[in-house]
Order: structure tokens, then C-alpha cells, then sequence
């Protein structure tokens, strides 16, 4: 019975020749045995159910819906063996800007105009229109 069953063969998910391509890219690889291209092959998609499925993760435990790069960060810094060689080659994130930093409960927003700080660089219009404390009233002489 066991010799009648039929079993489909294992195809790697990733395209074999892009695959070896990004193997020949070390100068010390001169030959791809195709047993080795099919093992690293099955090896990277693996490795990439294996991050995708921890970032899921921490997208859960943050209880987001959406996995984003910070989820992502994350998962491999929590992972030893993955941090010590592929936490140097993500890019750091960037700082968050103010408006992305203020949300929509912010209690700015609720403040008038003329009550929010102004960006950065500039200034209010009625800046221009305030005496200053030490300025002296400006005379008129009618002569």
C-alpha cells in the first residue's frame, strides 16, 4: 500500500534562480549544489514564517491589528540567536514627529490658536501686533 501512494514533491516558495543569484553574490561561492539551493531556500521561508509569526505576536500583546516594523523590531530583539545577527541590519526607527506623537484626545487640540505653542521656526501674527514689557508708548508731537 505504501508503495501505490503518490507524493507531490516539495517545491520551495522562493524563485530558485533569484535564490541562487543571492547565494553567488558571496565572492567564496563559486558552485550552487541544488540540494544546498533547495535547503536554504526551505531555511529562508521558514526563518521568514518563524519572524512573521512573532511579530503577529507582539502586534497581539500591544493589541494592534496591523503588524508594523516596530512590531517587528521587537520580535527580534526578543529573540537572541535572531538579535545577534539581524538587529544591526534592520534600520533604527525614526523619532516621531510632533504631529504624530499628539493624538486626537490630545488636550492641546481643545486650546484656541491663539493658546497652542507655535511650530517650531515660527511665530503668531499677533506676535507682531504686542508691546513688549519694556517698550515705551510711542509719542506723537503736534506741532
Amino acid at each position: 500500500m505504501a508503495e501505490d501512494e503518490v507524493v507531490d514533491p516539495i517545491r520551495p516558495e522562493f524563485p530558485t534562480g533569484r535564490v541562487k543569484k543571492i547565494m553567488k553574490l558571496d565572492n567564496d561561492i563559486n558552485k550552487v549544489n541544488s540540494e544546498a539551493l533547495f535547503l536554504i531556500s526551505c531555511s529562508t521561508n521558514l526563518f521568514l514564517q518563524f519572524l512573521a509569526e512573532r511579530s503577529a505576536e507582539v502586534a497581539a500583546e500591544k493589541k494592534k491589528k496591523i503588524v508594523k516594523f516596530d512590531h517587528l523590531r521587537t520580535a527580534v530583539k526578543r529573540h537572541r540567536p535572531t538579535s545577534d545577527f539581524l538587529l544591526d541590519s534592520l534600520p533604527i526607527p525614526a523619532e516621531p514627529t510632533q504631529s504624530d506623537a499628539r493624538s486626537v484626545t490630545d488636550p492641546d487640540r481643545s486650546l484656541p490658536v491663539s493658546g497652542k505653542p507655535a511650530p517650531a521656526g515660527t511665530r503668531r501674527i499677533d506676535h507682531f501686533f504686542r508691546k513688549t514689557e519694556n517698550e515705551a508708548p510711542i509719542q506723537i508731537n503736534d506741532a
